[in-house]
């Protein structure tokens, strides 16, 4: 049975996806800091209207209402470039929205990353590729969003899809496939189906997001619904359910797709966010819905 008394799922999340924030940046880059300080000051009391994760931040905050005495406790944190006076436009968006964030840290235009381990963040979302980069590096799961308004909510659920190779696990399978091809990739994986793969940046936070996920009642009802939405298929996809197995991990759908394009399918599922290493495959599931871009392993070797 999961422990209340255990860490709490932490999501630390910047303020360009958490609000939309494009016109203000916009004067930013056009006219400078003192420019854009002006503007928030002046508009302090505008709210801002929510950004692309706004809907995945609600749904992770409402899991804390009502929610079984055993299941680990939510938060999400702050992480910003702003000043905490330009910030201040910020806090009163968040409670006029009345989203229960109270840690933050604004850097003041310095890289933020730093704060998001101490912070103890199982997962950081930024639009800033270098901080998400620096965070992966760091040991925490973290993913790139383009910030747009966020998109319509369509239910209730938190859905939540993973890509496999590079995401959840290792990068092992991308490497053998851009060495020696599909069939080398496969016979890789029929030889070694028996053998579980390594885990990849967002292994802690999947087994943080599992843990909270089993403190609800199982089923098509419940608040929480994942799903494994990969390019592999028959015969790849034996050694990615025994993986799974192995870590004691339940992925409530799961995908084998074969090369198919992943949007249509993401958009099926419903996902409130979903996490891939190649921006190939973000670019088709951005059409869709959120898409984290997660910059690790041999596709985004520099």
């Amino acid at each position: 049975m999961p422990d209340a008394n255990a860490d709490p799922l932490i999501v630390a999340i910047s303020s360009r996806t958490l609000f939309d924030l494009e016109d203000s940046h916009a004067l930013f880059e056009a006219e400078g800091i003192d420019a854009y300080a002006a503007y928030q000051r002046s508009h302090e009391d505008d709210i801002l209207p929510p950004g692309i994760a706004f809907p995945l931040v609600r749904k992770l905050l409402a899991l804390n209402k009502d929610a079984p005495p055993e299941a680990p406790h939510v938060e999400v944190i702050l992480i910003s470039r702003n000043s905490a006076d330009t910030g201040l436009r910020i806090f009163n968006s968040i409670a006029h929205y009345g989203l229960g964030i109270k840690r933050a840290a604004f850097s003041n235009g310095a890289p933020p990353f730093r704060y998001v381990k101490p912070f103890g963040a199982d997962l950081f979302l930024s639009a800033n590729g270098d901080d998400v980069r620096a965070a992966i590096a760091a040991g925490v799961a973290a993913a790139t969003l383009l910030p747009a308004r966020a998109p319509e909510q369509r239910h209730d659920q938190l859905r939540i899809a993973f890509d496999g190779d590079a995401v959840i696990f290792d990068d092992e399978g991308e490497r053998v496939s851009r060495q020696g091809g599909l069939d080398a990739f496969a016979a890789h994986e029929l030889e070694h189906k028996l053998r579980p793969l390594s885990g990849g940046p967002f292994r802690g936070f999947l087994d943080a997001l599992h843990r909270l996920q089993a403190a609800f009642p199982s089923g098509p009802q419940a608040p929480i619904r994942t799903a494994l939405v990969t390019a592999r298929s028959v015969p790849a996809h034996e050694r990615v359910i025994r993986t799974l197995r192995e870590w004691g991990i339940r992925l409530d759908e799961a995908l084998f797709l074969g090369g198919r394009p992943k949007g249509p399918f993401l958009e099926a599922f419903g996902a409130d966010i979903f996490f891939d290493d190649s921006l190939h495959n973000i670019d088709s599931a951005r059409q869709h819905v959120a898409a984290g871009h997660v910059p690790h392993g041999v596709s985004n070797a520099v």
